[in-house]
């Protein structure tokens, strides 16, 4: 199945552009593949010069033909959230004044006050991206 997509010599400029002057590299990949399309190149073709399958491809095609080259910018990396953010003023107020001296405690310590269980690299983790004053006294 052909998908036909309309590119005026605009589009092309910008596509262009993109392809290599876009920060998000997923996006110039995205752009390179519309440019190979807009020349005409066969799917297969597209496909292997972009280093991605048909389906990928045939996406990057519905984004264009949705919303054209403002939707082949779109980005949207999932960035998931720890349950333990909601609990941040109130674990470092509790930790500044009740300094533990291992992970191991700081585990036990935060499934008693949230209820929340997380594993010692994940509590470690978590110190380093809120707690910072807290993390350098932990092994």
């Amino acid at each position: 199945m052909t998908i036909e997509l309309e590119f005026t010599p605009e589009i092309i400029e910008e596509i262009n552009y993109e392809r290599y002057h876009h920060p998000v590299p997923l996006v110039q990949r995205r752009m390179e593949v519309l440019w190979l399309k807009s020349n005409g190149l066969s799917h297969s073709l597209i496909a292997q010069l972009g280093r991605i399958s048909e389906n990928t491809m045939r996406e990057y095609f519905r984004l264009y033909e949705q919303g054209g080259v403002a939707k082949l910018r779109e980005v949207n990396f999932y960035h998931p959230q720890s349950q333990l953010n909601v609990y941040i003023s109130t674990l470092e107020e509790y930790f500044k004044e009740h300094p533990v001296a291992t992970i191991k405690e700081a585990q036990n310590k935060i499934k008693e006050l949230t209820g929340i269980e997380r594993s010692e690299t994940q509590i470690r983790e978590f110190f380093k991206k809120n707690c910072i004053s807290v993390a350098g006294k932990l092994q």
